[in-house]
């Protein structure tokens, strides 16, 4: 390890402890009506010197010198904790929450995460687990503990779908509930005819398999009106939301209503829709 990775390992290990890790929260909608569906819980960590430190930095690290499951606990338990406290404001939603593969490793994981849910009064179905596309390699090899997650009613999804292999096999054998699209296939739609007929297939394969699909990266209207139109089921997004305070969501959602309106059937003055996209 590098003295950089062992400076940064005890600082997350710090922050863990300290309260130094912070939740957003980025809403999905059903792409049809609008209806908000799910939020996804996104970790993020302000290191006092270096700065807003990616995911993609620290994870890989947590989960090489064993701190992915405190990372994972953490990041359950305030997910849950903040459900109930929209629940008791009248907003029913459910969360997802990004996992690793190391976590699924452990046979009582599943265990764990029903009685964390026990424990903070939060119906197993209103949770959903994300892992990326390149973690679905070795999980066919965990399908036990997958499985599991699905006989107690919490939902798995397959992110990041497109950028990875994934074997069609594993799609039809692994217990997953829900494919998140890349936005890299959604960037240039509608312009894009190829990415058009990457994402109307891979719609149309998940359906057929029984799961719903997701459109991640969802920046502009035309974005928008092309999934909608391909049959995708959800959409995320910067043109729906960046990824918000929890204490935001509510406001938010009482204001999106109105704004999806609009969204799907925009002004035609080109200044009037630069305005909406952007928020």
């Amino acid at each position: 390890m590098t003295r950089s990775d062992r400076l940064l390992l005890d600082a997350l290990e710090q922050a863990l402890e300290s309260g130094g890790m912070r939740l957003l929260y980025q809403p999905k909608v059903a792409s049809s009506s609008g209806r908000l569906v799910r939020v996804e819980a996104l970790i993020r960590w302000q290191h006092p010197q270096l700065g807003a430190v990616p995911p993609a930095r620290f994870v890989p690290l947590a989960e090489a010198h064993g701190l992915i499951d405190v990372l994972t606990q953490w990041a359950l338990r305030t997910a849950l904790r903040q459900w109930r406290e929209w629940k008791g404001q009248g907003l029913d939603t459910a969360v997802a929450v990004n996992i690793s593969a190391v976590s699924l490793e452990h046979l009582d994981f599943p265990d764990l995460v029903e009685r964390l849910c026990r424990a903070l009064d939060v119906p197993t179905d209103r949770l959903v687990l994300e892992l990326t596309e390149g973690a679905t390699q070795p999980l066919i090899k965990l399908m036990d503990t997958l499985t599991r997650f699905r006989i107690k009613g919490v939902g798995l999804a397959v992110d990041d779908f497109g950028t990875g292999y994934s074997g069609l096999t594993q799609l039809r054998r692994l217990p997953f509930t829900e494919i998140k699209i890349d936005r890299e296939f959604v960037t240039d739609l509608p312009q894009s005819r190829d990415d058009a007929v990457i994402v109307r297939a891979v719609t149309e394969l998940a359906h057929g398999l029984g799961l719903t699909v997701t459109a991640e990266g969802v920046e502009t209207i035309e974005q928008l009106a092309a999934l909608r139109e391909i049959g995708c089921d959800h959409v995320q997004g910067y043109l729906l939301a960046h990824p918000l305070e929890a204490a935001d969501l509510v406001p938010w959602a009482s204001r999106h209503q109105r704004r999806w309106k609009m969204l799907v059937r925009p002004p035609e003055d080109a200044r009037l829709r630069a305005r909406l996209e952007a928020g």
